[in-house]
């Protein structure tokens, strides 16, 4: 099921961007400046201010996948795939800007405080990102073209009520990036192989 149009609307968005469009089921994000969502495991700092969209999820194990591009500007300028249940229990895979300009797959698993990880360099073009919900867990994969998956990490939240999927978008020192999100799907499928992402 493509979620292009549901996210279209701006009441599913918890934190709304600076800007929101949709062409061809291609839809355009725009960060604010200086958002995340990230709690400092070394400081305890809690930043809540990334816009994001959150739908809920099938029952029982689904996938959700899209492939993003980023307007990358600044360090940690990102688009994101996010599984929430609370201000202190979720988790994102991003397609970020490391400090040193190469873009990576990031992971952060939050309960409580956040558990930041960094994954492989990518494409500066395009990612392919999905979550997948494995009975009670979670595996996230990224991918070059959305055929050949690569596992980025695998986890649990514990028994999180309210649970809803969506995307994100954050620029936590810089001024702003817009991100495109485009063959965004949410399917009642589960994945059979962990490992090669399948």
């Amino acid at each position: 099921m493509t979620f292009a149009t549901p996210l279209m609307d701006r009441r599913n968005w918890a934190v709304a961007p600076a800007a929101l469009g949709v062409d061809a089921g291609v839809l355009t994000v725009k960060a604010h400046a200086g958002t995340d969502v990230f709690t400092n495991p070394l400081t305890g700092e809690v930043r809540d201010d990334a816009a994001r969209a959150l739908l809920t999820p099938p029952p029982g194990d689904w996938q959700f996948s899209a492939r993003l591009r980023v307007g990358f500007r600044a360090p940690w300028d990102a688009g994101a795939l996010l599984v929430w249940s609370s201000p202190d229990v979720w988790a994102k895979l991003t397609f970020e800007q490391s400090p040193d300009g190469r873009p990576a797959v990031y992971s952060v698993v939050t309960r409580g405080l956040s558990d930041d990880a960094v994954g492989q360099p990518l494409d500066p073009e395009s990612a392919w990102l999905r979550i997948s919900l494995i009975d009670d867990g979670f595996a996230f994969h990224s991918s070059p073209d959305g055929r050949s998956w690569r596992l980025a990490r695998q986890f649990s939240l514990g028994a999180a009520p309210d649970l809803r999927v969506g995307l994100a978008v954050q620029s936590p020192v810089g001024d702003g990036c817009v991100v495109t999100f485009d063959h965004v799907t949410l399917t009642p499928t589960r994945s059979a192989d962990l490992f090669d992402g399948s």
